[in-house]
């Protein structure tokens, strides 16, 4: 008689995630079985880790952590270790990505690396503490292609995060900097003037 099993021990058997077995599913691929209540049974004579396309079962989680300035190392700290306790807690294989800079700029080193790696398909999962902590804006048009590329993205913290006023004054400061230096040129009373007042504006939230 042949023997069926649960979603998450079929994907254990495999070497891939549950998302991937759905995934699976809805392409037709490997379409598991139902039990009266809607379970996903899987057969176990049909399981075999062959099954699975080793680009599947290479591809691994990333932890992605980030702070805006050198003073908040301790917090990057902070981050590093809850996202590492929770990814530890799930029985991921990770790898942790780190990064120092503005939620503004798109060109920082960890996340272009992050970028690559989805992009080439080496990515199951994603896991950040904060939605802001990968970018400022444009963060939903990351998890859309983590979406098409087939990544997961896991939120641990949905909630406000900790550091949100002091890098958000932060990022104003950035902004009016840059505007401010092409509206009046870099050398100018105004805009020095301009960037002292924001400036003085951003020590006060600390």
């Amino acid at each position: 008689m042949d023997k069926f099993t649960t979603i998450a021990k079929a994907a254990e058997i495999l070497g891939v995630s549950p998302t991937t077995l759905r995934r699976w599913e809805a392409s037709g691929k490997l379409v598991p079985t139902r039990t009266p209540g809607n379970q996903r049974r899987y057969s176990l004579q049909a399981l075999d880790p062959s099954f699975a396309d080793p680009m599947e079962t290479s591809r691994v989680t990333y932890a992605y952590a980030r702070v805006s300035s050198p003073d908040q190392k301790e917090d990057l700290v902070r981050q590093t270790q809850v996202l590492e306790m929770h990814c530890a807690a799930n029985g991921w294989k990770f790898e942790v990505i780190t990064d120092l800079g503005s939620g503004m700029n798109y060109h920082k080193k960890g996340l272009k690396k992050l970028l690559s790696e989805i992009m080439a398909g080496r990515v199951e999962r994603l896991v950040i503490a904060h939605q802001d902590r990968l970018l400022r804006f444009g963060a939903e048009l990351v998890f859309a292609i983590c979406e098409f590329k087939n990544v997961e993205v896991v939120i641990v913290n949905k909630g406000q995060d900790t550091t949100f006023e002091e890098d958000l004054a932060r990022d104003i400061l950035e902004i009016t900097t840059v505007f401010s230096a092409r509206l009046y040129g870099s050398r100018s009373n105004k805009n020095k003037q301009l960037i002292a007042a924001v400036q003085k504006a951003v020590e006060e939230t600390k």
